[in-house]
């Protein structure tokens, strides 16, 4: 049996009449931006999220930058960042002209390790951006309270975590929190988007000037921003998805639950887990494997589909190599493990039982034909990250 990493059509053909009368009904109305599906779709996922505000934008990217500037952060910040996350939450930093200052995970790999946080504070540090990886939170109430006592803000990167619970509360319910729609996402639209979810009618304002041109009203612009938009037939297939999301994030877990049944013992790997105040939506099922190579090659053999996330961090990345970022080998030890180490499974809300227990089989018969033992009984930290 061959299984897909993710089944990008299957939502759509679930949901065949409820998205072509979305985009039908946009295509009648002429009304391509800023229009009442916008209205509509940041209404409802705010209110999913528990939150005040959405401002929806044209990618989760733009939706970090935004974020941050929105908030102030500019040339001459620092901005805290996860060393083992997808390089889009350094590049947002980097587009608002500060600097993205990075620090490994938590043994645990939940979270940024918080010594590590509070180490890397400086009188230029102006904002924490910590990351809900793999769709499981992150440990926000101690870093959360480091912030409060150096008078840091706080933005969450929720790419990969959209429906999400922390301690009960959604991730979306902060202060200031960035989702991406991209259409591998848990809540994915048929193109790029994204969206700032916050509690602060003032920073919502200023996205919204931000995300537009600067301007509330036609040619008065009030400040010098660019463009980034989500365009109205997005919108419009992201509301007839979003009565689904529960449901398909149920269905995700059921399979995270499934592999973690079968899998559990096998030598030479070790399974992700979820911390006991989250409720993680299972956006990636991460294993780790110190013969990980191998291992995916034996699976790509066996017609199991895979991907790495995230094989070069971002401090070991050419577009960091002249930043202060960036940094030679071993500078973020738990990162660069993780990087040789992890290696994702098919999951998907639509992934049949099927096909999870032929994956389950593959990656049986993949460990004992690379010798995986020979990782056996070794601690791994397990991390928790993006795209």
């Amino acid at each position: 049996m061959n299984v897909p990493f993710l089944d990008l059509k299957a939502p759509y053909r679930e949901l065949r009449a409820d998205i072509d009368a979305a985009l039908g009904r946009v295509a009648a109305s002429g009304r391509y931006l800023l229009g009442p599906e916008l209205d509509a779709f940041e209404a409802e996922f705010a209110a999913y999220c528990g939150n005040e505000h959405c401002v929806a934008v044209g990618s989760g990217c733009d939706a970090l930058e935004l974020a941050l500037r929105a908030l102030g952060i500019g040339p001459g910040d620092e901005v805290v960042v996860p060393a083992h996350t997808f390089i889009a939450t350094w590049l947002a930093v980097s587009a608002t002209g500060a600097r993205p200052v990075p620090v490994d995970p938590s043994p645990d790999g939940h979270s940024m390790d918080l010594g590590l946080v509070e180490a890397a504070l400086t009188p230029r540090t102006r904002a924490v951006l910590p990351v809900h990886l793999y769709g499981h939170p992150a440990d926000m109430d101690p870093l959360l309270a480091l912030a409060a006592r150096h008078g840091l803000a706080v933005v969450e990167d929720a790419a990969q975590a959209h429906g999400a619970r922390y301690r009960g509360r959604r991730t979306g319910s902060g202060h200031v929190v960035a989702f991406s729609f991209y259409p591998g996402k848990n809540l994915g639209a048929m193109g790029d988007g994204g969206a700032v979810v916050t509690s602060d009618a003032a920073v919502a304002e200023r996205v919204r000037l931000l995300r537009n041109f600067g301007s509330r009203e036609k040619y008065r612009h009030e400040v010098r921003a660019g463009n980034s938009r989500l365009d109205e037939f997005q919108a419009a297939v992201l509301r007839a998805k979003l009565p689904r999301l529960d449901a398909w994030n149920a269905r995700r877990a059921a399979v995270a639950a499934r592999y973690g049944k079968a899998l559990a013992g096998v030598p030479g790997i070790v399974l992700p887990e979820a911390a006991p105040w989250a409720d993680p939506v299972w956006h990636l099922y991460v294993i780790r494997g110190a013969e990980r190579d191998a291992l995916r090659r034996e699976l790509d053999r066996a017609g199991v589909a895979t991907l790495i996330h995230y094989p070069v961090p971002p401090h070991r990345s050419p577009a960091y190599a002249d930043d202060p970022a960036g940094a030679p080998e071993g500078a973020h030890p738990r990162t660069e493990r993780l990087a040789a180490e992890a290696l994702s499974l098919p999951l998907g809300p639509h992934l049949g039982d099927d096909e999870a227990d032929a994956v389950v089989a593959a990656v049986v018969a993949a460990v004992a034909a690379t010798g995986g033992a020979a990782g056996a009984g070794r601690r791994l930290p397990q991390p928790t990250e993006k795209r």
